[in-house]
């Protein structure tokens, strides 16, 4: 496995970031000590970093994978803190919860330009505060906006940037992933920590998956790619194809055939941009929720890439 630092930072992390949200029960809702299995493996294999936030709820997972390994793991959380108040009480929950004296990075989550960071300038300065006593060893952000990138890069205390990279764009809001990696690039170039989200578009793009991790790992100006896993076997697959070995043809085979479903989280508010894109009239908005038929659908992710809030996934 290839570790990079991460920044300025001094934290060096594996190339392949375990993305924490699939595991829990915002998606597979794994039992808990199967999860755990699943990063634990991770681990074992090589993976020192992984991602995950307050409202995925995959601290237990996390704190059971930790206790079954030695090495020093890098955890990254992200929290909707605003204020001085709900910045301690995430940081503490976090700190508590994986049972550690530190979180490595914590992050504000989902931030969109230079308004929402300074409303949520607060929980920044509390952030900043815990890292010169130690408690936290980096502060930044995650985002699918080109503007909350180009915003944290020019602030004094933003160590790390959490973007949406794929080679489509889906999930960039504001913009074009041209648009993005130019603001990225920006950002590496003053010494800011990247590690980038979806590379597999929320799973939209997942027919095309070699191309998709291929188009990221090879943006030199992106140090990690956090990529979700829920299986041994994918933790298996992910780190050969990272480190660029023969994958198993039968550990393949059986990925492929495991039977995958359109997810809709439970932030999605109903708007309907989504149903124009089903050519197959399997999605519709009913009473303000929306609503799947399965068996009109083919997976084809064409309604996640119209959904401005990312909640619609091929899992």
């Amino acid at each position: 496995m290839e570790y990079r630092e991460l920044g300025k930072t001094g934290i060096k992390v594996s190339r392949l970031c375990f993305g924490g949200l699939t595991v829990g029960p915002l998606q597979a809702n794994l039992p808990l000590e199967e999860g755990a299995e699943v990063i634990a493996e991770a681990f074992r294999q090589g993976v020192n970093f992984i991602d995950t936030a307050e409202i995925y709820r995959t601290y237990p997972y996390i704190a059971r994978a930790l206790k079954q390994t030695s090495k020093p793991i890098v955890v990254a959380s992200k929290t909707y803190a605003f204020d001085r108040k709900g910045a301690a009480r995430s940081l503490d929950k976090a700190r508590k919860e994986l049972d550690r004296d530190y979180i490595d990075i914590f992050l504000l989550h989902e931030q969109e330009s230079e308004w929402t960071l300074r409303g949520h300038r607060e929980a920044l300065e509390y952030f900043y505060e815990c890292k010169a006593k130690g408690i936290i060893r980096a502060v930044g952000i995650s985002t699918h906006h080109i503007a909350a990138v180009r915003a944290a890069s020019r602030m004094d205390g933003i160590d790390v940037i959490h973007p949406i990279v794929n080679y489509k764009g889906i999930g960039i809001i504001d913009g074009t992933i041209d648009e993005m990696l130019q603001a990225i690039k920006e950002a590496y170039d003053r010494g800011i920590g990247i590690y980038a989200m979806k590379p597999l578009g929320g799973g939209n793009l997942i027919r095309n998956v070699e191309k998709c991790i291929d188009y990221v790992l090879n943006i030199p100006f992106i140090h990690s790619i956090a990529l979700g896993m829920q299986s041994i076997e994918e933790v298996h697959v992910n780190i050969s194809y990272f480190e660029g070995k023969p994958i198993d043809d039968k550990i393949l085979y059986k990925l492929k055939e495991r039977k995958r479903r359109l997810h809709i989280e439970e932030w999605c508010e109903g708007c309907g941009e989504c149903v124009p894109a089903c050519a197959h009239g399997a999605i519709s908005v009913r009473e303000g929720k929306l609503h799947l038929e399965d068996e009109k659908c083919i997976l084809c992710g064409y309604c996640g890439s119209r959904c401005k809030n990312f909640a619609i996934k091929v899992i």
